[in-house]
């Protein structure tokens, strides 16, 4: 049977959240938001979870947030590196005989069953698939001084989520060469790939609710999710 492995990023540190707690251990309806990924993750058919923390977080999240939630899918918790790219190669390398690798942000709370069964499936068809939603608003592209100097089509334009997945040796190796130049200009693992193999990625629909927490705004808006959610 092939192996899924779901690599879980909450390495971040979540300036921009202007809070003393990083962003992916803040509550949300009474629980850290980190949990909500690793338990979509743990009631999906994956195999294993690697988790992959900031440096010496590892004992926290194992005491705090794994152990007393039952997430008995998280097989490895390891701490990440100063860039984004850095955390996701040491969940890779932590991810070592898995098929294909379904790599998450932590702080997306909202990934849901049908995202990643949806993904586990096309990623055996194509290789390599990204959850994402069509833009809503028409997109400018702006020069140094900012005038806006290109309005591109909006019906070519989908904003990136995750979970991204791929095969696990394509990505792997993809992520072993980018790192040997260092590209800060990386933004996600979709960019890698298509960058080092010259292959695109399959973009199915996520979810408009899908959303990254990275401002205090985020996280109202999550609060209003999940009120919704439940109510």
């Amino acid at each position: 049977m092939e192996q899924f492995t779901a690599i879980v990023l909450a390495a971040g540190s979540g300036k921009r959240m202007n809070s003393a707690i990083q962003k992916q251990y803040l509550l949300l309806a009474g629980k850290p938001v980190l949990y909500y990924s690793l338990k979509a993750f743990e009631e999906s058919s994956v195999s294993a979870i690697v988790l992959v923390t900031g440096a010496g977080e590892e004992d926290y999240c194992r005491k705090e947030i794994v152990a007393p939630y039952g997430f008995t899918k998280v097989s490895a918790i390891v701490p990440g590196g100063k860039e984004r790219y850095h955390s996701v190669f040491a969940g890779l390398k932590a991810a070592d005989g898995a098929d294909y690798v379904m790599i998450h942000d932590g702080a997306r709370p909202f990934v849901d069953a049908d995202m990643i069964l949806r993904s586990m499936e096309t990623v055996k068809q194509f290789g390599a698939c990204v959850v994402g939603m069509p833009v809503k608003d028409t997109i400018k592209v702006v020069d140094d001084d900012h005038f806006a100097i290109e309005t591109p089509a909006r019906q070519f334009l989908w904003q990136a989520q995750t979970p991204q997945t791929f095969t696990y040796r394509a990505i792997y190796d993809a992520y072993e060469k980018m790192l040997r130049r260092e590209d800060a200009a990386i933004t996600d693992d979709a960019m890698v790939f298509d960058q080092i193999t010259g292959k695109h990625v399959k973009m199915i629909a996520g979810s408009y609710r899908n959303i990254k927490i990275t401002t205090p705004e985020d996280m109202a808006a999550a609060e209003m999710y999940m009120h919704g959610n439940n109510g």
